[in-house]
C-alpha cells in the first residue's frame, strides 16, 4: 500500500533535496532565521509538497499546475543559494553541487510535466 507519489522519483530527489536544504539553512547564521533560513527551507520543502499534492488531482492539468508551483520553489530555492553565497554562508563548490541538484532536478520535473500534457 501507499501513495502514488511515493513512487514518483521527482517526489523522491525531492525530498532528499529539502532535506540537503534544510541542513544547510540551519548553518547559517542565527540572524538569518526569519530570513534567508526560513525562506531556503519553506522554498525547498514546498518542491516536494506540490509535486505530492498535485499527484492527488484527478485531471492532468491540474497536476501540471502542482509541477509549475514544484519549478517554481526550485528556482526560489537557486536564488536563495545566490544569496547565501554572496552573504559568504557557503563555498563555492556547495554552491556547484547544490546548483546542479536544482537544475537536475528542475529538468526532470520539466520532463515529467511535458508527459503529462
Amino acid at each position: 500500500m501507499g501513495f502514488k507519489f511515493e513512487k514518483l522519483i521527482i517526489w523522491q530527489k525531492a525530498m532528499d533535496f529539502g532535506e540537503e536544504i534544510n541542513l544547510l539553512a540551519e548553518s547559517f547564521p542565527k540572524r538569518e532565521i526569519y530570513n534567508l533560513s526560513s525562506q531556503i527551507s519553506r522554498a525547498a520543502d514546498s518542491i516536494a509538497l506540490n509535486i505530492s499534492e498535485g499527484s492527488i488531482e484527478q485531471s492532468k492539468p491540474e497536476f501540471n499546475r502542482f509541477l509549475g508551483y514544484s519549478v517554481r520553489s526550485i528556482a526560489e530555492v537557486v536564488t536563495c543559494l545566490h544569496k547565501a553565497k554572496r552573504r559568504n554562508y557557503i563555498n563555492q563548490g556547495l554552491f556547484d553541487k547544490l546548483y546542479k541538484d536544482a537544475f537536475d532536478l528542475m529538468n526532470m520535473t520539466l520532463a515529467f510535466k511535458a508527459q503529462l500534457k
